[in-house]
């Protein structure tokens, strides 16, 4: 959804998961209607539902990543489960549900880490992560098109994935470091 401050827009690409928004920048404040920096500017706007994330934790010092082939750069990326949120769907629900879809996992328990915008600078998309516990594996329900595994890495090896380049997903980045740095201790370490 676009901010209320964006009233001056008009959809320009109406896509199946996102649309496209041409919105126009008011002039800068204080400047002349005949300076040529101070006309609006036009910019294209992404507006996503936005998406949630799951950081699937096994015993502790273990996590299940997933390799998923991305048409859009042609490589088969790690990832952590991910999807976007459905009409009226809590992030929670979502990051739950593409938790079993992708990694074949149900949570016994999931809880919010934090959220952020993928990408600001041109799109509406925020993104929820949580960390998923008490894990029990049910087989992948995979959608259309999908191709999707699932393996179990240790957590330092993921860290140590982000560190030599095998981990580029900067959703799967954020989220593992930031549960390595504020969720991954043990109890009464803090």
């Amino acid at each position: 959804m676009l901010p209320d401050t964006l009233t001056d827009n008009e959809q320009v690409f109406k896509g199946f998961r996102f649309d496209v928004h041409r919105v126009r920048l008011p002039q800068a404040e204080g400047s002349s209607a005949d300076d040529p920096e101070a006309r609006p500017v036009l910019r294209d706007v992404v507006v996503h539902p936005g998406a949630a994330l799951a950081v699937p934790i096994m015993d502790d010092d273990k996590v299940v990543l997933i390799r998923n082939m991305r048409f859009a750069v042609d490589d088969t990326l790690w990832e952590v489960p991910c999807g976007t949120l459905e009409p009226n769907e809590d992030p929670i629900d979502c990051a739950a549900r593409e938790l079993i879809e992708e990694s074949g996992y149900r949570a016994g328990r999931v809880e919010p880490l934090f959220d952020f915008y993928t990408t600001p600078g041109i799109c509406t998309e925020r993104m929820y992560a949580f960390a998923a516990y008490d894990l029990t594996h049910v087989g992948q329900n995979l959608d259309a098109g999908e191709r999707i595994t699932a393996e179990v890495v240790p957590l330092t090896e993921a860290i140590q994935m982000i560190s030599d380049g095998r981990i580029v997903d900067g959703k799967t980045v954020a989220a593992l470091l930031y549960y390595q740095a504020f969720r991954g201790r043990g109890p009464g370490t803090d």
